[in-house]
Order: C-alpha cells, then sequence, then structure tokens
C-alpha cells in the first residue's frame, strides 16, 4: 500500500514539475446516446474522445471512429452521456457535515425529530455535542415552531443544537442555551431574534444571526477534520453525477483546506468557492487576490453576501406584512449601509458579488446596490449574481438583465415551498415568486443550483422541478403556477452552460466540445425521452472529472 501512495504522489510531482514526462492517456467511448448545448440547440453525438483531462472531438453517427492501439476503448452499451451537471449554489462542508449528524429530513412532527435525534445520539455514544439538521415546522401537523422543553425531556444534560432545513434557525434545548449564557435578559442581536414566551423566557428557538450565539460555543474543526468531511461531501456530490459547485459563502479556514485538497489531487469534483462576507480575516482575503489551481479543480473569484433570511421561518425581508403574521417584515441581516460597504468593497477589489434575497424588500435593496456600485466600479462584466431571486416584485425582473445580473435560483425550492409560500406572501406577491418563466422572458441568465443541504443536491431533482413545476408525487397536477415551468433544453442549460457561465467558466465546462475539461456523466436513462414526471428517479451509472473516472455505480 505504500508504493501506491508512493506511486500516485510521484505522479502528481512529476506533473507539476515537467508535464511532458507524463505519458498522455487517450480514451474512446463509443456506442452512446451523447447530448450537449451547442449555441441555442441540443446536439447528439455517438462517441467522445478525450486526452487526460481534455476532449479531443465528438463523433457523429456518420463518422468512423479511430481504432489506433494505444486507445483505450470503453463500450458506453447504448447509455446516455451528458456534460457534468453545475449546482451553482450549494454548501459543501455543510452538507459533508449533515453526512455526519442527526438527519432531520421528513421528520414528521416535533417529536419525530426528537426520536430521530436520540437515534442518532445512541449510535453515536461520546459526543460532547449532539448535532442535526434538516427539520421544518411548516411540515408538521402543529406547523409551530418546536420547543426547548421536548428536547430537554430527553436529554436533560447533554447540549442538543438542531438547524432547520434551511439553515436559518436553529433549535436548542435548555443545557445549550445554558452553556451560551442564554437568559430571560439576552437581547436579540441585529439581524437576528430569540424566540422567547409570553413569559419572556427562550424558548429554544434562534433565527438567523442569533443562531452565532449557540453556535459559538461549539469547537471548530480541525483542518484535518475539515478537509475529511470535505472529501466526503465531494464524493457523495460526484454521485449524483455532479462535477462542479459553487460553494456558497466559506471563510478562509475554507478556502486553505481546498487549496490544500487541490494540491493533494483529493479534489473529485471541481468547486468554485465564494468567501462570506463578513467572515474572519476577509478583508486580507480579499487583498491577497484570486486563486485558480492549475487543474482548474479549484476557483476563489467571488464572494457571498447575504441579504435576510429564509421564507419559512419568516426571516425573509418583505417590503410589506407577511400575510400570515401581520406586523412583521422579516430581517435584514446586514444594515442597508453595511450591505453597500461590503458590495462596494468586493467590486473595487475585483470580484464577482453574489448576494442572497428571499424576500422583494431584500431583492429590491441588493438590485439598487448593485445598480449603483457595478457603476461606480465599472465592474458590470464580473457578471454579479443574486442568490435565490426567490420573491421578486414585478418591476424588479427586468433589471436582471438591464445590468448584467445573474438569477442563481434553486428549482427544488418552488415544489418544498408550495404548501406555505402563498401563505407567507398573499396572492398578489406570489406571482413574482420563483418566477423562472418571467425571468428567462425578460432575458434573464439563470444559473440553477439546489442549496444543499437544504434540499437534496441530485439535480436531477432539481431538472425534475424545473419542467414540471411538480413534487415526487406529481402534485398539484399540471404544476404549480405551471406558467412559470422552464422547457427541458431550458433546465438543462441552467445546469450546464449557463451555470458554467454565472462562474466565469463556460470555456472550460458546462458543454462538451472540442478543447474543453472532459466532465462528463454517463446516465442509465435517456434523459431527453423518458416521461418529464419520471426525471428525478434518474440514476447516475459514472461520472468523469478531468478525465478521471470519480464515480461508478455498485
Amino acid at each position: 500500500m505504500a508504493s501506491l501512495v508512493l506511486s500516485v504522489k510521484t505522479a502528481l510531482l512529476l506533473a507539476t514539475l515537467s508535464p511532458a514526462l507524463v505519458f498522455a492517456k487517450t480514451t474512446l467511448i463509443k456506442n452512446v446516446q451523447g447530448y450537449t448545448i451547442a449555441g441555442d440547440k441540443l446536439a447528439q453525438f455517438t462517441a467522445i474522445q478525450f486526452t487526460d483531462d481534455k476532449i479531443d472531438k465528438l463523433y457523429l453517427a456518420t463518422e468512423p471512429l479511430p481504432s489506433a492501439k494505444e486507445l483505450t476503448i470503453i463500450d458506453g452499451q447504448g447509455k446516455t452521456l451528458i456534460p457534468g451537471l453545475i449546482d451553482a449554489h450549494g454548501h459543501i462542508l455543510s452538507y459533508g457535515l449533515s453526512l455526519l449528524r442527526a438527519d432531520l429530513v421528513n421528520s414528521s412532527s416535533e417529536q419525530d425529530a426528537i426520536n430521530k435525534t436520540l437515534t442518532y445520539a445512541k449510535a453515536n455514544a461520546g459526543l460532547t455535542w449532539i448535532q442535526g439538521r434538516g427539520w421544518n415546522q411548516t411540515q408538521w401537523p402543529s406547523n409551530a415552531f418546536p420547543s426547548a422543553k421536548s428536547l430537554d425531556k430527553v436529554f436533560p444534560d447533554q447540549p442538543v443544537w438542531l438547524k432547520r432545513v434551511d439553515g436559518h434557525a436553529g433549535w436548542a434545548n435548555s443545557k445549550a442555551m445554558a452553556l451560551a449564557g442564554i437568559t430571560k435578559t439576552t437581547v436579540s442581536p441585529e439581524g437576528g431574534d430569540i424566540i422567547k414566551d409570553e413569559n419572556g423566557e427562550p424558548t429554544g428557538i434562534f433565527i438567523d444571526n442569533a443562531m452565532a450565539l449557540i453556535d459559538n460555543g461549539i469547537a471548530p474543526l480541525t483542518m484535518k477534520q475539515q478537509k475529511q468531511v470535505l472529501v466526503k461531501a465531494m464524493d457523495s456530490l460526484a454521485s449524483y453525477g455532479l462535477t462542479s459547485v459553487h460553494d456558497a459563502g466559506i471563510d478562509s479556514n475554507n478556502i486553505t483546506a481546498f487549496k490544500e485538497l487541490s494540491q493533494e489531487g483529493e479534489m473529485s469534483i471541481r468547486i468554485n468557492a465564494m468567501l462570506y462576507l463578513p467572515s474572519n480575516n476577509w478583508q486580507q482575503t480579499l487583498t491577497a487576490g484570486q486563486y485558480q489551481s492549475n487543474d482548474d479543480m479549484f476557483t476563489f473569484n467571488s464572494v457571498k453576501i447575504q441579504a435576510d433570511g429564509a421564507l419559512g421561518s419568516r426571516g425573509a425581508a418583505l417590503i410589506e406584512d407577511y400575510s400570515d403574521h401581520p406586523g412583521h417584515k422579516g430581517l435584514l441581516l446586514n444594515t442597508p449601509k453595511e450591505f453597500e460597504y461590503l458590495v462596494k468593497t468586493a467590486m473595487q477589489q475585483g470580484f464577482q458579488v453574489n448576494s442572497h434575497a428571499i424576500g422583494d424588500n431584500a431583492n429590491k435593496l441588493v438590485l439598487d446596490t448593485y445598480e449603483k456600485q457595478i457603476k461606480a466600479s465599472k465592474s458590470q462584466r464580473l457578471r454579479h449574481r443574486v442568490e435565490h431571486a426567490q420573491v421578486l416584485r414585478l418591476a424588479d425582473i427586468p433589471r436582471f438583465a438591464e445590468l448584467d445580473i445573474i438569477a442563481s435560483m434553486q428549482a427544488t425550492h418552488a415544489t418544498s415551498d408550495k404548501n406555505m409560500a402563498q401563505d407567507r406572501l398573499g396572492k398578489e406577491r406570489i406571482l413574482g415568486a420563483y418566477a423562472w418563466r418571467k425571468l428567462l422572458n425578460a432575458n434573464a441568465v439563470i444559473a440553477a443550483g439546489s442549496d444543499f443541504p437544504v434540499e437534496s443536491p441530485n439535480p436531477f431533482y432539481g431538472l425534475h422541478a424545473s419542467i414540471t413545476r411538480q413534487d415526487h408525487n406529481n402534485s398539484p397536477q399540471g404544476g404549480w403556477f405551471a406558467e412559470e415551468k422552464m422547457t427541458p433544453l431550458e433546465a438543462f442549460r441552467s445546469f450546464t452552460v449557463d451555470a458554467a457561465y454565472s462562474g466565469h467558466q463556460e470555456k472550460i465546462i458546462g458543454s462538451l466540445a472540442t478543447g474543453k475539461k472532459a466532465d462528463f456523466v454517463l446516465l442509465e436513462q435517456n434523459l431527453f425521452e423518458m416521461p418529464e414526471q419520471d426525471i428525478w428517479q434518474m440514476a447516475v451509472e459514472k461520472t468523469w472529472v478531468n478525465g478521471k473516472l470519480v464515480y461508478q455505480k455498485n
């Protein structure tokens, strides 16, 4: 085993020091139903040839295939081959941690979430803190936030911290609150909310910036632990057919971890990182400049700024009151002045700015600030983005194309939120929510993602939601606000060409063509011929990144 490790490291060293010493390897995958986007159309091919990390040629059915002895030939057995899919908005470290913590997704009630947490705790004895993620009170019969009291019955002496599915709220027990020094007199921080009962006592629910009061008491991961979690996450994501992910909001330590993993040859998929502003050492990190690994596996050229919270926790900032909560308009996580300072600083230093905005007030703030600062910094070419762009005033929709701003959206949010979104927004505002068709008709570019671990990272869930506007039970019939559907080609484009464009990488990934990177996926079924309602069930057979097979189904 030691000799194998040595040989791998030696190969990496040779590749770095003297590429000419490394023999090129050419592979031909034949007998496939190949699809890629060429211009505005879907193009087909039957074979693909690549050498090392670059594509040499796509072969049409009418073209003879090479038969050179030095070729490695793989028979695709008539299966479908497509460009590697790109998730333009996910959270790698959080996803990796979710694979190691209590999974509360699909918990049917507050008590069910507690039971799942208890099962996890018993299977992971010895932990100081019990942590989990995935609960969603809007899916419970109570439709109400859970409480510390219910957790205390099962966990009286061990701190418990369970984050909501969207990551914008947390549920703590009394032990966790005691360790954090939370009492009746603790004041909610700016941009956050400590939910209290009628007697002024903390209930155990912390919204947005208030979550840091609990988070800060948990020991951070070591660099070694962090890298292990990142590798676990990337390997899992490759199994879904993802070959590139835009990591939406990380700190300088995360960037260091990715750089080291890239240099060690341990990255199975490409990562395009967004530095979270503000975070530790963010100004020094921006001053140090952008980064691109030699093999294009790790890129850092953008920042992520949070304007507001999430709709499910009523943290999204709305212009008017929530329809189901009079007197409440949500939360801006930075003051407009603070937000503008962050945007201005990043734009002036040449970084693409990607801002989280869910509510119509947050989206208006982002667009207004972008318009002013893009002009001041002359940075329109940087393709600044709005992450989520979830609830928009109809008047703001044309501004995306006018300002060359990309709408980075997650289709599965619509199908997950459909049971509560109209309650939150009412009949008028909902018309500007999850408005994919309105944005496309206004010539906006939509980059698709999932926001994992808020949603599943499976891109075929997103393709299915984009095309059908339905959940996995084909509900509602005809689709939820069906007039906002994407066509299959538009949906495919949002996960490939346009997602690559949103990361300034369209020249190397996003489509399959001579000279581009050999990132592609072999599927068990034909994505473009199968019934639309079954797309979410698509199975990935194999995934290649940079010409290397990084996933193969058992």
